[in-house]
């Protein structure tokens, strides 16, 4: 009986810390995952080039020094369409913090201005609990409007209304509806959106800038993907923001589809409401951090939100006879990210055979094309071949007629040529063009009927003609059967060209090609026109502009970029 009541006092005593030790077991098991993680980040093509090229590369992290802040998501919010996407976004969250609490993360739920809510919760007094860091910043509680890298670089959207994209009447019933429920209609938040659960025994919750430091310091975290809402505000400026964690040294990364930002369409650049969160994820792999994407650990795609019909265009320049990096990039920014999403691919200028982020085409449903005599490494000319296998649209700049092939010989060593990618792509038939120093005159093809065309070139009463290009006029006749003439242009005695076109390829997809394209040409509204309402037809999309439509999208641009600066 004695050595009964010696063993149970013993076990008294010793219970709990071998409890503790095998936890630490299982944790170090846990912890010792390794995750590889895609990061993204963009950077100049050139020394003060506005363009970029993103690039992806893989790293490896050790799971116990990664840790995840959720970012604001809180129970209710001012603007309804908010609510609505954060109800939608809030479960892929939670699958994202249980996943990555499962692989030894640390869980940080900063639901801004809630503590209140959580006074006796474990994961709080956990939080309230860690000791202060050596290393603590002395403006880590403030909030941060900008870092120095930004300084130079404007702002991408502009949310001086805050950002509410709500319907008006929807608006002030909601208004009506938080103030019924005994909330503050421009506050209503009390705490974190029930749908992201918090571990009682692992997680942290704060939303002090120093609690929060303090528990990276203390876990010896090294690296820290912020997720949540606005990305535009709150995940960029709190204190515990990615500018504050970047400009302290952290290596801080936004899980980019695991956000959403304050921006209304009615505002500055005027475009799609996730086209104003591209801006804004834009703009922090330019100038504050990393990205990734929650897939890589998740599994399947990278989350979209419902709502988000845009189709994908990929824009890809390189050429280095018309200045289309500037033109095209101007183009696509203001008139096709107000409907569609926009990626954008720079050749190098240093190494032809390079198009950093030309890998973004595996996820597009459709491709501009600026490019000249520019050969490709096979793996490239494989992924454009197969793009175009797959029926998906294809639109041509100019050079695109000639865009994988050499004037004369063979390509360099290690690249591959399409020398029939005009004829197979475009129906074309480039063989050269006319004298530099002609003008083109031109002009909507007599009679000529398709759906993209809308009212272009109707305001002409008693002609065709359209405008003046100081393109050089390309030879391309004769077209392939099939293809769909509609505009032509003509020099000064000679037969007129084909200039812009349809085509349904063998593999059914359809492609546009227009044989404009100097920058001169973009001074004229109906060219931007013709390009836009190719873009809608070749998706499918049954919308059209014209010309004063184009008119007055530019003028808005110039006003509210005029603002920003």
């Amino acid at each position: 009986m004695a050595s009964l009541v010696v063993h149970a006092t013993l076990w008294l005593a010793l219970g709990p810390l071998l409890v503790t030790f095998l936890s630490s077991i299982h944790a170090q098991e846990s912890v010792m995952q390794t995750l590889t993680m895609r990061l993204t980040r963009q950077v100049a093509v050139a020394p003060h080039s506005p363009n970029f090229h993103r690039l992806s590369e893989d790293q490896d992290w050790e799971s116990s020094r990664v840790a995840v802040i959720v970012c604001d998501v809180w129970d209710s919010h001012h603007c309804l369409q908010a609510v609505r996407r954060v109800h939608e976004l809030a479960p892929r969250i939670d699958s994202f913090v249980a996943s990555m609490r499962e692989r030894g993360a640390t869980i940080i739920h900063a639901p801004s201005d809630c503590m209140a809510f959580y006074t006796e919760h474990p994961a709080r007094l956990r939080a309230q609990r860690v000791a202060v860091s050596s290393d603590l910043p002395a403006d880590i509680q403030r909030w941060c409007d900008r870092i120095p890298i930004e300084a130079d670089v404007p702002y991408p959207v502009d949310q001086s209304d805050g950002g509410e994209d709500d319907d008006p009447i929807e608006h002030a019933q909601w208004q009506a509806a938080l103030t019924a429920m005994g909330r503050n209609p421009k506050t209503p938040w009390v705490r974190q959106t029930p749908d992201i659960a918090i571990d009682e025994q692992h997680d942290f919750v704060s939303d002090s800038g120093t609690e929060i430091w303090n528990i990276l310091s203390d876990r010896k975290i090294e690296h820290v993907l912020l997720c949540g809402v606005h990305t535009n505000m709150c995940v960029l400026g709190r204190p515990f923001g990615l500018r504050q964690l970047r400009a302290h040294g952290k290596h801080a990364v936004l899980v980019r589809d695991l956000t959403d930002t304050m921006y209304n369409p009615a505002r500055w650049p005027y475009v799609n409401h996730f086209s104003g969160t591209d801006a804004v994820i834009d703009y922090i792999e330019r100038t504050v951090c990393e990205t990734v994407t929650s897939d890589p650990i998740l599994g399947g795609h990278a989350f979209q939100f419902k709502e988000d019909h845009r189709p994908h265009w990929v824009v890809w320049m390189a050429e280095d006879e018309y200045g289309t990096d500037k033109t095209l990039t101007e183009w696509s920014t203001i008139h096709l990210a107000r409907d569609f999403r926009v990626s954008w691919v720079h050749g190098d200028p240093n190494d032809r055979a390079r198009n950093p982020g030309l890998e973004v085409l595996d996820q597009a449903d459709g491709l501009i094309v600026s490019v000249r005599r520019h050969p490709l490494p096979p793996e490239d000319m494989q992924r454009v071949r197969a793009f175009v296998n797959s029926g998906r649209p294809v639109l041509g700049i100019r050079t695109a007629s000639h865009a994988f092939q050499v004037r004369e010989g063979i390509a360099d060593p290690g690249l591959v040529e399409w020398p029939e990618w005009d004829h197979d792509v475009f129906g074309g038939h480039y063989t050269n063009h006319h004298r530099d120093d002609l003008l083109t005159n031109v002009e909507r093809l007599a009679g000529a009927t398709h759906p993209l065309l809308g009212t272009l070139g109707k305001s002409q009463s008693k002609t065709n003609s359209l405008y003046t290009s100081r393109a050089s006029l390309y030879r391309v006749r004769p077209l392939r059967e099939g293809a769909h003439i509609l505009w032509q242009g003509s020099v000064l005695d000679e037969p007129s060209e084909p200039v812009a076109w349809t085509f349904v390829r063998e593999d059914s997809g359809r492609s546009f090609c227009t044989s404009l394209g100097h920058a001169s040409d973009f001074d004229h509204h109906a060219f931007r026109a013709l390009l836009l309402n190719a873009a809608h037809w070749l998706t499918g999309s049954e919308q059209r502009v014209s010309e004063i439509d184009i008119q007055s999208q530019l003028q808005a641009h110039v006003r509210g970029l005029g603002k920003q600066r």
